[in-house]
């Protein structure tokens, strides 16, 4: 018997119409992944139905496209363990991290049952922390949300990257390839859609870090970028103030009480999180050639003249 939490019927509506879910074949899709996953030898990737069927959601229930993200998902955390490969929540550096809030998922949808949105702020010291650092409780937030949020899981993601505090040191740590690996995790692997993607406040000096960007991103997503100024105002004629965090003027909670909120979540996910440590990759057993990560996402297109304030 299929475990997983049924949808509201207004999103189970939005599931059939536009990810071509059928309810009746959700035992039958699952089964064919899960099939596919046991017979690769170089994978071992989890099989609970509530996460699996978030990868075919993401995929819009195209059985390649699902394979492809699973694999890639499960790479990258091998590849990469200290971005996104958490299983020790309860560490001290973990904890620590956590508080200081790179992405914070609000706690109202857009317009109430619509896309999650995330907000992502640069507000650490460059002096003492690496981005890399960074992305460690993200990664476990975001899984987390493929678990358990059927907003993100249907509607997708709107995410708000902040810069009214990037500084040369950040900058810095954005090299080509931290770039690549967040737009890979962010954009390949994770099975949520990005329906929109808004960088505020950005300086003239970033203009560089925004350009790469732009060249690694598919044109679909690049379509969805937008890079605003400095008037919140701006902002609020994409994402209505009602649905903006109360550090922004808007209502949709507080953003310092959300990242306060998670440590009783990763309590309760302490065990789940633990046993990320007997999933991954293996290249040496991979059909074929081994993937190259490095390698795989190119620094392609040109850079484009932008206009930012």
């Amino acid at each position: 018997m299929v475990q997983i939490r049924r949808l509201p019927d207004e999103l189970q509506n939005v599931a059939a119409k536009e990810l071509g879910e059928v309810e009746s074949r959700i035992p039958e899709d699952l089964q064919a992944l899960k099939t596919w996953i046991q017979q690769q030898p170089h994978l071992k990737a989890r099989t609970d139905d509530q996460l699996l069927i978030q990868f075919l959601r993401g995929c819009k229930y195209s059985l390649e496209k699902a394979k492809k993200k699973v694999d890639l998902y499960y790479s990258l955390k091998t590849k990469y363990p200290q971005m996104f490969n958490p299983t020790d929540v309860d560490s001290p550096k973990f904890r620590e991290v956590h508080n200081l809030a790179l992405y914070t998922p609000l706690p109202k949808p857009l317009f109430e049952n619509e896309a999650r949105i995330w907000v992502c702020q640069l507000n650490y010291s460059a002096d003492h922390y690496h981005i890399e650092d960074m992305y460690h409780p993200s990664s476990a937030m975001f899984e987390l949300s493929l678990l358990n949020d059927p907003f993100a899981g249907v509607h997708g993601i709107i995410l708000i990257f902040d810069y009214s505090k990037v500084t040369y040191g950040h900058l810095a740590q954005f090299t080509p390839n931290f770039l690549k690996r967040v737009v890979s995790f962010l954009e390949n692997s994770m099975p949520f859609r990005i329906r929109a993607a808004y960088f505020t406040h950005v300086p003239s000096f970033a203009q560089l870090s925004m350009k790469l960007i732009l060249s690694l991103v598919s044109e679909k997503i690049r379509k969805r970028l937008f890079i605003l100024g400095s008037d919140i105002k701006e902002l609020s004629q994409h994402i209505p103030l009602d649905y903006l965090p109360m550090e922004y003027g808007g209502k949709n909670g507080s953003m310092k009480q959300v990242t306060q909120d998670y440590h009783k979540i990763f309590d309760e996910y302490r065990d789940y999180f633990k046993e990320n440590a007997n999933y991954g990759t293996d290249e040496t057993k991979r059909p074929g050639k081994p993937l190259d990560l490095d390698g795989l996402f190119g620094v392609g297109g040109s850079f484009r003249k932008l206009d930012v304030d």
